[in-house]
């Protein structure tokens, strides 16, 4: 086979949306490395220009001054998923981005039109560099970001087995605050009327609720293969 075809063969684009606690993240991360291709977490995007907005004294409650101070920070993602990164005008943010804080807030921040039209920018310019294939995740990617993309999944799980799951990432985290939190930000991510996080009409949806993590990787590399063999 040429090497013209070969590369036209992996060069796809994934994208894979769902709430938080599904397994977003370890999925797209372990398919990716394991198929050679890149990968970009768009959450991590609005956990960074939220860390930014507090950081800077913008209220996270105030949309008229999150949409004017917006297209100021500086966002750079890495995409290799053995070690994905991402700095905020050249600060590493990876780990402050995780914080409580940046957790109630993101939400609010994240519904704001603006930002969400300058996010969604650079998430396009970052899967179109990606010459080698992406598998991209977050909420509204097979809807709004990359609606043309190759193959596009839809991760669900019980709020139950979502918060197990997020408790077990947290030490000391209480299940039911953390399922409650959890409910919380479904209800604000899927009625926010930019974006709202949405399962794609033609996308496969994928229960990992009785699921391991490990077979749901296997899952979604059979799909992503079974896609590159038909394109």
């Amino acid at each position: 086979m040429s090497t013209t075809v070969e590369t036209a063969r992996s060069s796809v684009i994934v994208a894979i949306d769902g709430p938080s606690g599904t397994g977003k993240s370890s999925t797209s991360k372990a398919v990716a490395a394991q198929l050679g291709l890149s990968y970009l977490d768009t959450g991590a995007q609005y956990r960074a220009i939220t860390w930014w907005m507090l950081s800077n004294g913008i209220d996270a409650g105030d949309p008229a001054e999150i949409a004017t101070a917006a297209a100021k920070p500086v966002i750079v993602s890495g995409t290799d998923p053995a070690a994905p990164t991402i700095t905020v005008d050249g600060e590493d943010a990876s780990g402050p981005i995780r914080s409580q804080e940046v957790t109630s807030k993101v939400s609010a921040v994240s519904a704001v039109p603006e930002v969400r039209a300058l996010i969604t920018e650079l998430q396009r310019s970052i899967a179109a560099a990606a010459t080698g294939g992406i598998v991209v995740e977050g909420r509204d990617i097979g809807t709004t970001v990359l609606p043309d993309a190759d193959l596009k999944i839809f991760l669900t799980a019980s709020p139950e087995a979502r918060a197990a799951r997020r408790s077990g990432e947290v030490k000391g985290s209480d299940l039911t605050a953390t399922r409650e939190a959890l409910i919380l930000r479904d209800a604000a991510d899927s009625g926010r009327k930019t974006s709202p996080l949405a399962k794609a009409d033609d996308a496969v949806e994928v229960d990992t609720t009785e699921l391991t993590l490990q077979q749901v990787i296997e899952c979604v590399v059979t799909l992503v293969e079974g896609k590159r063999v038909a394109a």
